[in-house]
């Protein structure tokens, strides 16, 4: 299995719009893909921006092209992405997954 993990930094004042923006967009994509396993969307706030982290959980490689395309290594963004992103981070990170309880 393999864990896809992207984060973003957004406004404090836009935690709840964000995430309900992410539910409709990613979130609902991922779920969407054969061979997600799993979504966890983790989110804290610092400094007055509220950092979000998605991990995906996939079957494998070839999965997560069906949803990120061929230069998986790429993060995706959806178009609304820039109104809320503080930045928007080139790539992703990819980890074998060892063990899940």
């Amino acid at each position: 299995m393999i864990a896809r993990i992207w984060t973003g930094f957004v406004r404090e004042s836009d935690k709840d719009t964000y995430y309900d923006y992410l539910k409709k967009t990613g979130l609902d994509e991922y779920a969407s893909i054969p061979g997600n396993r799993g979504i966890q969307v983790l989110r804290r706030l610092r400094d007055g921006k509220c950092e979000f982290t998605i991990i995906t959980l996939w079957d494998s490689y070839d999965a997560i092209r069906t949803f990120a395309g061929t230069d998986f290594e790429k993060a995706k963004y959806y178009p609304e992405d820039t109104k809320f992103l503080l930045q928007l981070d080139p790539n992703v990170k990819h980890y074998e997954v060892m063990e899940a309880a």
